[in-house]
Parts: C-alpha cells; sequence; structure tokens
C-alpha cells in the first residue's frame, strides 16, 4: 500500500498544472501523479503540429467562454480567477515565454512543445512529486475518510483524489461506480470528408466562407463563418471544425451524412452578387468570364465554380445570358456539397462528453457527489473549439483544483 495526501489519476496537461500549484502552495502535501502509458504529456507533445497551442489571445472571460459549446455557463467564475493573462504570466515565471500568432493562438517562442514538457517535469522534480508511469487504474474505492486506488501492479490511498485523465472510457465507468452522471462521448473537432469535382482539385486552397449545415428540408441546423481550408478529403479550417465543435450532439445522429451549403463570398447574398455580375456584364463585354477571377477569390476556385455552373471557356460578359448570371451567383454564395464521413483533425481528437457538469462545484472543481474528489480538463463535459482553448481550461481547472486540495 502507497500512502500519499493527493493523488492524480492523469499525467497529462490538467494533471500536471493541478500537481505543480498544489505543490507550491502546500510543499508538505505528498503529491503522486499516476499515468496509464509509459510517458506523460502526450497530447501536449503532439498539440499544435508539435508547437503547443498553449492557449489563445483572448483577455475577456465571457469572450473566453464563448468559445466553449460545452461548459460555456460553467466556465465564467473561473475564468474570473485563472484565465489568459495568468496562463501568460505563470509560464513567464518559469522562464517559459509565449507569442501570440496573427489568428490570436498562443505558442512557446521556441515553438516547440518540449519547452512546456521540459518546464512541467522540471518544476514537479523540484518540488518533490512523484510521477508514476505504466499505472493503469483498475479500481476507486471511497472508505470513510480516504480512497483506495488499484492499479494492475500497486494499491494507493490518499485523502484526495483528482481525475485529470481526459476522455477516457474506463475513468469514466469507475466514477458511475462512483454515483457520477457520464454524458456519452462523441467526437467534437473533425473535418468533412466530401468527393466533388469542384473541389478535387483544389487541395491546399484556402478562403473566408460562411458554411450552413443543412436538414433534409434544406433548412439551417448549424452555421459559421470563418476561414475554410479545401484538402484531399474535402473541407477543414475554422468554419468546419467550429461546425463540427457545436454541432458535435447534432451531427453524431446523422452519422456524419448530411449536406452543407458554403457562401464562398461569406457575407454577400446571391442578389447582391447578381447585382454585381450584370455590372461586370455591361463593363467588361468582351473578356472570357474564366479570365479573370472576381470578388477576390482565387483564381482556381474562380474557374472550377463557373465551370459547375456551365460557363464555357470561351464565353465572354457580353455574351452572358441571366440564367448565366444567375447559375454563377448560386455556385458563389450557396454551393451545396454531400458530406459523407468525418476525419480526425490533424492528431487532436477531442471528444464531447463526460462527467455532467450539474455534479460538479465550479467554485472548486469538487465533485457534489464524492467530497475531496477533483475534476481537472476534459475528464468534465467541457470541450472546446481549436485554438487553445482546450488547454486553457486545462490550466485553469488544474489552478483552482490546486487551491482548494
Amino acid at each position: 500500500m502507497i500512502n500519499a495526501d493527493v493523488i492524480i489519476i492523469g499525467g497529462g496537461a490538467a494533471g500536471f498544472f493541478a500537481a505543480i500549484n498544489a505543490a507550491e502552495a502546500n510543499p508538505e502535501l505528498k503529491i503522486v501523479i499516476l499515468e496509464r502509458g509509459k510517458d506523460v504529456l502526450t497530447k501536449v507533445k503532439i498539440s499544435g503540429g508539435g508547437r503547443c497551442n498553449v492557449t489563445h489571445a483572448e483577455f475577456l472571460p465571457k469572450e473566453l467562454t464563448q468559445n466553449y459549446p460545452r461548459g460555456e455557463k460553467e466556465l465564467l467564475g473561473p475564468f474570473h480567477t485563472f484565465m489568459t493573462g495568468d496562463t501568460i504570466d505563470w509560464f513567464e515565471k518559469r522562464g517559459v515565454e509565449l507569442k501570440i500568432e496573427e489568428d490570436g493562438r498562443m505558442f512557446p517562442v521556441s515553438n516547440s512543445s518540449q519547452t512546456i514538457i521540459d518546464c512541467f517535469l522540471f518544476e514537479t522534480k523540484k518540488l518533490g512529486v512523484e510521477v508514476l508511469l505504466n499505472q493503469s487504474v483498475k479500481h476507486i474505492q471511497k472508505e470513510d475518510s480516504h480512497y483506495l486506488i488499484s492499479t494492475g501492479s500497486d494499491t494507493f490511498s490518499a485523502n484526495k483524489i483528482v481525475i485529470a485523465t481526459g476522455s477516457n472510457p474506463k475513468i469514466w465507468k469507475l466514477l458511475e461506480g462512483l454515483g457520477h452522471t457520464i454524458i456519452p462521448a462523441v467526437p467534437s473537432l473533425f473535418t468533412f470528408n466530401i468527393k466533388d469535382s469542384r473541389i478535387a482539385d483544389l487541395p491546399g486552397l484556402s478562403t473566408n466562407a460562411s458554411v450552413k449545415v443543412l436538414d433534409g428540408r434544406r433548412k439551417t441546423l448549424l452555421e459559421s463563418s470563418g476561414p475554410l481550408l479545401i484538402t484531399h478529403w474535402g473541407m477543414s479550417g475554422p468554419a468546419i471544425l467550429k461546425l463540427s465543435a457545436w454541432g458535435a450532439r447534432v451531427l453524431e445522429p446523422l452519422k456524419y451524412r448530411f449536406k452543407i451549403e458554403v457562401n464562398w463570398l461569406d457575407t454577400y447574398s446571391e442578389e447582391e452578387i447578381l447585382e454585381a455580375l450584370k455590372s461586370l456584364k455591361l463593363n467588361y463585354g468582351k473578356q472570357t468570364l474564366l479570365k479573370y477571377a472576381q470578388f477576390d477569390l482565387p483564381k482556381r476556385l474562380w474557374q472550377s465554380l463557373l465551370k459547375a455552373a456551365g460557363i464555357s471557356e470561351s464565353l465572354t460578359w457580353a455574351e452572358a445570358t441571366r440564367e448565366n448570371l444567375q447559375n454563377i451567383a448560386n455556385q458563389l454564395t450557396a454551393s451545396v456539397f454531400e458530406v459523407n464521413g468525418k476525419s480526425t483533425f490533424k492528431e487532436e481528437f477531442v471528444t464531447a462528453g463526460g462527467v455532467d457538469l450539474t455534479e460538479v462545484n465550479f467554485k472548486t472543481f469538487e465533485s457534489r457527489i464524492c467530497k475531496n474528489l477533483f475534476f481537472a480538463g476534459e475528464v468534465l463535459n467541457i470541450d472546446a473549439i481549436t485554438g487553445g482553448f482546450n488547454f486553457q481550461n486545462a490550466w485553469t481547472s488544474g489552478y483552482i483544483v490546486a487551491r482548494n486540495l
């Protein structure tokens, strides 16, 4: 039997952040991290293409919460305690400088996730936090004032435990055994699989667009806007990833087979574009339509959409009929695509689901069901869009847990 004051289950971002902050606040505590794998911080390592997207440059709590499809209401209070500015300050005090990129994402200046990992490993070693690998938790049992935790090889006893295991079905099952309700997990950040001749030859092309998910009667179920990236397998980029996050629970029952409508000109309506096309017909009569891209669209996309609208290479603006212009306006502002499946976004697998948020006290991140049981990170039914927001949830929850141990 190994005794500790605090056992943290999960050697990821939230678990390490909770351990370090708890050890700093209470140096006399014996803190042990149990990691089921042979390495810690594996998700940190691959995040942001190996650069680690630490947080996002959003400095108002209310605005920050709007990036969480699940957890928006619950995180408002915690973000008033610890958020982006505090994260930047925390890392800088430990010699890790962060930088802001154009889209608001924040990375270590070193451009390497190893910098974050090294910082955490140095701090845990310095503070005497014990990190044990290959410790897959099999049972969690409440015994009077303490918890008994059994792994494949050892038994641990602790007064307080922190669950920081992310989306781990086995741990969720154990939490159900302790009386918690688990919201079933569904994928949350994913790209759309689309086979369509209009985009088949355009992988790597990116442009701003607005996108709607349509139901069977062409009614809008969800919509978002932002950069849209055409890929070898379909579509990705923030416009698509936002839809996948906010629509996680809507798209799963559809088995990821549905229609989307893309407005390649973002906020412009079909009527406005039709008027603009009539003006082009008046002013550029001798020019062929395919020669020059209009509306700041990438030329290859412009040509592809015009061909889909039935425009031949030799057609001049003067020869374009009203029907031609109508077809072009429709392709530019309301291209409908069939989505047939999804793909994981890079290596970052995020799910919607986890411990029911009504069973957690968000002043402390302690369970309302089991005293001295705390949660940090994605083990809860909280998830975010891409851009550093899932990590910010890990830092905030880890910090508040540490303060309340």
